[in-house]
């Protein structure tokens, strides 16, 4: 099956995971070796050996995943072979006719799931008392995500160049780009590459910061602020990006054979990176949580995942002194995103970006899209609607 642009093969795909491999998930879940609980307060040296033992026991006995491979097979899946790979995306029109194309990128350790709970909300505004254009959405999962490939290299910079390819091979024209982490920084790169393509870009977090020289406007009492918030945060919190932007290889042999240290890996971040106060299961809820979890493992896309921090900081994008965003760009500020209240201000935003929106949220965090989706789907609405009816219909 052909959709939009012949030159791009597009193919249906529906999620089916063998039993055999859920099987033997559930297999090494029960042999297991626990290490010590560590001392002192829970979470402070890592994931809660309490917390972990409690979740993995409902994966392993508790957890359907046919009943969520059922939920996410009722979204239109689809592949798309761009330069030799193959590409996993959502892709769903909005209701009743015309919608303004947008694609929305997820980042790290997160998958498209996060983004689906947007869906209804973008495609049929009207039905969920949202004020502003319905969406044509396409939400792809970044290359060595889940079910897609990853070539031999990937940044931000590559990915954007496959994501301007799937929306034009899909009959889109002008369209507009929206994420989170490395999503964030994927749509900034498609609006500095090829503006003229890219109607706006809406964004839920910072990923890429501006280029301070000894010419640059003087910093701004907030803006030293957030620089020491964030300085002070790497200092306790950056050791898993130090490890999988030098050796993601080694971490990954750890990470792809055993299901519980993946779990931790992944679980320890939704936490602590999220607007949880510190229950994630109370925010997401278990099996939202294992879904994004079983994923990674039931495709073994853990170590592909982990390998975008080593491509874009050796052989990622430069962003010059005297470069910016010129597209028009919305930003959703989330007020907790990694745990610490020094959210980035707007004229630390408006260094790099056209900021034609500022919107600063009264919660949510890191996983914006999972934690607030109307929250977010009516600042997307807000935004895109005004910009005026300068997108194009599809072919």
């Amino acid at each position: 099956m052909n959709r939009g642009d012949a030159r791009l093969r597009i193919q249906p795909f529906a999620i089916e995971v063998a039993e055999p491999t859920l099987t033997d998930l559930r297999a090494r879940i029960g042999s297991t070796r626990w290490p010590d609980p560590a001392r002192g307060p829970a979470w402070e040296q890592g994931t809660d050996l309490d917390f972990l033992q409690g979740i993995v026991a409902y994966w392993a006995d508790g957890f359907d995943w046919r009943v969520q491979e059922r939920w996410l097979n009722s979204f239109a899946h689809f592949r798309a072979q761009i330069d030799g790979v193959w590409i996993h995306f959502v892709h769903e029109r909005a209701m009743g006719g015309q919608g303004i194309p947008l694609i929305l990128t997820h980042g790290w350790p997160s998958s498209f799931v996060e983004y689906l709970p947007l869906v209804p909300l973008l495609t049929d505004p009207a039905a969920h008392g949202i004020d502003g254009p319905a969406f044509d959405v396409v939400i792809p999962s970044l290359p060595g995500y889940g079910f897609s490939e990853r070539p031999a290299q990937a940044n931000y910079r590559t990915v954007s160049s496959m994501w301007h390819r799937l929306m034009q091979g899909l009959g889109y024209e002008r369209y507009g780009a929206g994420g989170g982490d490395f999503g964030a920084g994927v749509a900034t790169v498609m609006a500095f590459d090829e503006p003229d393509r890219t109607l706006g870009i809406h964004l839920s977090n910072l990923e890429l910061s501006p280029v301070l020289v000894q010419s640059s406007q003087p910093l701004s009492d907030a803006e030293r602020s957030y620089l020491a918030d964030r300085d002070a945060w790497d200092s306790r919190e950056r050791g898993y990006s130090a490890i999988q932007s030098t050796k993601p290889q080694t971490l990954g042999y750890g990470l792809s054979d055993s299901p519980i240290g993946q779990a931790a890996w992944i679980l320890e971040k939704w936490r602590s990176w999220a607007d949880s106060g510190g229950d994630v299961e109370a925010r997401f809820g278990r099996d939202f949580l294992l879904t994004i979890v079983t994923l990674y493992w039931v495709t073994g896309t853990m170590i592909t995942s982990i390998r975008d921090y080593f491509d874009n900081r050796w052989r990622g994008v430069s962003i010059g002194p005297h470069d910016r965003i010129q597209v028009p760009t919305g930003i959703a500020n989330f007020c907790r995103q990694f745990a610490f209240e020094g959210e980035p201000p707007r004229e630390w935003a408006e260094r790099l970006y056209n900021v034609r929106q500022w919107t600063p949220m009264p919660s949510g965090g890191h996983f914006a899209s999972a934690e607030e989706p109307d929250l977010l789907a009516r600042d997307i609405a807000a935004f895109f609607g005004s910009l005026g009816p300068r997108h194009h219909s599809p072919r």
